[in-house]
């Protein structure tokens, strides 16, 4: 096995997150560098580095919580966001997808805020958004 991902180490406790769902297939939580307010990432507990490499249940169980991510934060932020979802890879090798809020297009192009992370918004928007 390879060295454990960041994330790993969140499904594992080893690193704080602010958790909004979990299941036995999956963890979302925070983005601790969002691009937009509320936005999550949606991880399947499996480490495999592309999401073309999980197996079929594993991701079925990954979408489906994109789903329910996706159909709270719609609930949250009402109509005049769109509930957009990215899927990189680029740079943590375990596959995840972001969940974002977006209302313009320009949202969902913006760029990850890479500044120290504001734990008392993320802790309060995860409040919001936990299910």
């Amino acid at each position: 096995m390879s060295e454990p991902s960041i994330f790993t180490r969140i499904i594992r406790g080893e690193i704080p997150s602010h958790k909004v769902y979990e299941d036995d297939h999956t963890l979302a939580f925070m983005n601790i560098h969002p691009s937009q307010l509320g936005h999550v990432l949606v991880v399947p507990k499996v480490q495999v580095a592309y999401l073309q490499d999980l197996a079929e249940g594993d991701y079925q169980a990954l979408m489906a919580a994109v789903q329910k991510v996706a159909k709270r934060q719609a609930e949250e932020f009402g109509p005049d966001y769109k509930i957009c979802l990215k899927v990189m890879g680029f740079d943590i090798a375990h596959a995840h997808v972001h969940v974002v809020p977006c209302k313009t297009p320009a949202d969902f192009a913006a760029t990850e805020d890479m500044n120290e992370p504001d734990h008392e918004v993320l802790a309060a928007m995860a409040a919001k958004l936990a299910f």
